[in-house]
């Protein structure tokens, strides 16, 4: 245990005949720590009494002494001049934070470097000790207290960090932290800010900066508006433009120094080896702030590429991390407490209480006699067709099955399923006991004129549904996929929420499950259950978020004793793993077995 001394202030009451002088020298080392929301280094000295550790300060760390109640213990006589020549060329009162990592880390140093207790303190819990007000010139809106500790965060971090990853919950209204961090501090538009995101956001960016900081000037660079040399992107406070934009235009964005590269949904860049990832991080800039409300969807590795582009080198090279972060439980504990100080995570439950209920219901279903027959009857043909691929294309085949009878993969390439056909052809009835369900709940939606989103991975189970719902009351349709233009995505959620009266969203979580706001809605429905548990926590983050006045009920279907209780399992194990930032959802070896083993049974 350490015990550390009062402020030295308090010793200056003192006169010099109150102290003795012992002539024993102790050890010294170098505490890390944060005070007053600085990095700073002290030479110490540390006494170990009874097996726990004393630390000692001097007056400063120009002095090889220090203060031990009313003795003054000397330090060994190089300690001094060993302290100035490792920070030399910093300021040990107001380090770098990646600096003070770097030198902590290093086991070649003359004098040990330890942090303190609270070095590596969550960011959360750092946020808490701003004010829960900020005035923010230029924003027309105000901050929810938890926003506004978020932005005191975000630039106190910013202070002496290259980068940091704002991965707070869907709802909590990133995108206004964001903008209210810009506002405090304008860019020049000769050194704007680059806001990266996914095509589908792209309009959400552009109308919410000019809602919420009207005095921020916009260049959305895509399309016909894009400029064939660097000035041209140097023309407003802010670009915005997709990472697809951004990888073909690479050359004129790495051309001159950007103020912040800001990547939102930056899952987008989490695989290392992707092209997105290799061009975005040749981009120069001073500060990097990627927003995920999922920093780890497949293993360990997406954490460390999001870190790393953050803040180089915080985790060693991908090899080193590799090496030293297996994909586990007690390396994601350890990954968890490491990068915890610089990745700011809060749920919708912890700070926005004004929320109302979000009530989720799981419904396990059985299969019918015809479709326990169907069901044995494609894993064994499908295992017997891919005898090397089997079991990856087996499981999803019986995703399908589980969706609905009707739905044939007939593309290779459709690893997910999610260009699944129709096929006209099959005899099993329309309504299975999983669509007699979702007509049960959607009739009650549609009678208390309540408006429900869907969310299937397969794009053709939006005509299913429709089909098995003609006899219920008038109501609104909707649907997004991957197939639906950008531009109209916006518009068929205006339409959806505008509408008054019973509504219904069938959407493809991959497509639809991030960025939208459909608050309009208070029926979630997950028809098909997904491997990642946070791409479906996103999907239910649609309705349940800021803006939402109704208690929000979230079902999940699906079939006991088939690959989708797998699935519900296995996320829910997996979203467990480590801690709060950094939940893990992969398919391995072990959950394609446990797959393809288990079986429903005729009664």
């Amino acid at each position: 245990m350490e015990h550390w001394p009062t402020s030295f202030g308090d010793l200056l009451k003192f006169t010099i005949e109150d102290y003795s002088l012992s002539d024993r020298i102790i050890d010294s080392e170098i505490i890390i720590s944060r005070v007053k929301g600085k990095i700073k280094a002290s030479l110490v000295g540390v006494r170990v009494v009874r097996g726990g550790r004393n630390i000692l300060f001097g007056p400063s760390n120009k002095h090889a002494w220090v203060i031990d109640g009313r003795i003054i213990r000397p330090l060994p006589r190089d300690a001094v001049e060993i302290f100035e020549d490792i920070f030399s060329g910093h300021n040990p009162d107001d380090l770098n934070f990646l600096t003070a990592v770097r030198l902590a880390q290093s086991e070649e140093m003359a004098l040990p470097i330890v942090t303190s207790e609270g070095f590596y303190e969550a960011a959360t819990i750092q946020s808490q000790s701003f004010d829960n007000t900020m005035a923010v010139p230029g924003l027309n809106a105000t901050l929810y207290p938890y926003q506004a500790q978020g932005v005191q965060w975000m630039k106190q971090t910013l202070s002496n960090t290259p980068g940091l990853i704002l991965a707070d919950e869907m709802g909590l209204g990133k995108t206004i932290q964001i903008i209210s961090l810009l506002l405090c501090e304008v860019p020049v538009k000769t050194k704007p800010a680059l806001v990266l995101c996914p095509t589908s956001l792209l309009a959400n960016w552009e109308r919410e900066i000019k809602q919420f900081a009207p005095s921020l000037s916009v260049n959305v660079h895509r399309g016909p508006n894009r400029t064939g040399v660097f000035k041209g992107l140097q023309k407003s406070n802010i670009v915005i433009t997709t990472y697809e934009t951004m990888v073909n235009d690479i050359a004129i964005f790495s051309a001159f120094k950007w103020a912040y590269v800001i990547c939102d949904e930056a899952q987008a860049i989490k695989n290392p080896d992707s092209n997105r990832r290799k061009a975005v991080v040749t981009i120069p800039r001073d500060k990097t702030i990627p927003i995920s409300g999922t920093p780890v969807e497949n293993s360990l590795l997406d954490l460390w590429s999001l870190v790393d582009f953050a803040a180089p080198n915080f985790l060693g090279n991908r090899s080193e991390f590799e090496i030293k972060f297996p994909d586990s439980l007690a390396s994601a504990e350890q990954l968890g407490n490491l990068t915890q100080s610089i990745i700011l995570n809060r749920r919708v439950a912890d700070v926005a209480g004004d929320l109302p209920p979000r009530i989720e219901i799981d419904l396990p279903l059985e299969l019918d006699e015809p479709l326990i027959e169907y069901y044995r009857e494609v894993r064994e043909e499908t295992l017997s067709r891919y005898p090397v691929a089997g079991a990856l294309v087996a499981t999803l085949q019986l995703q399908l099955v589980c969706a609905h009878p009707w739905l044939i993969r007939t593309r290779h390439d459709d690893l997910d399923g999610e260009l699944a056909e129709i096929n006209e052809a099959s005899t099993f009835p329309l309504l299975t006991p999983k669509i007699k369900s979702v007509v049960r709940l959607l009739r009650e939606a549609f009678f208390n004129s309540q408006k429900v989103i869907i969310f299937s991975s397969f794009n053709r189970m939006n005509e299913i549904i429709r089909k098995a719902t003609k006899g219920l009351p008038n109501a609104h349709w909707g649907a997004i996929n991957g197939s639906t233009d950008p531009k109209v995505r916006q518009i068929i959620i205006d339409e959806f929420s505008r509408f008054e009266g019973p509504a219904c969203l069938v959407l493809n979580p991959k497509a639809a499950g991030a960025g939208l706001n459909i608050t309009a809605a208070t029926i979630v429905i997950h028809l098909t259950p997904l491997w990642n548990p946070a791409l479906e926590a996103q999907a239910s983050a649609r309705a349940h978020r800021r803006g939402q006045a109704r208690p929000v009920t979230i079902y999940r279907l699906y079939y006991e004793n088939t690959v989708e209780r797998v699935m519900i399992d296995r996320s829910a194990w997996k979203n467990m793993l480590g801690n709060e930032i950094i939940p893990i959802s992969t398919r391995d070896s072990e959950d394609l077995n446990r797959a393809l083993s288990i079986q429903p049974e005729i009664q």
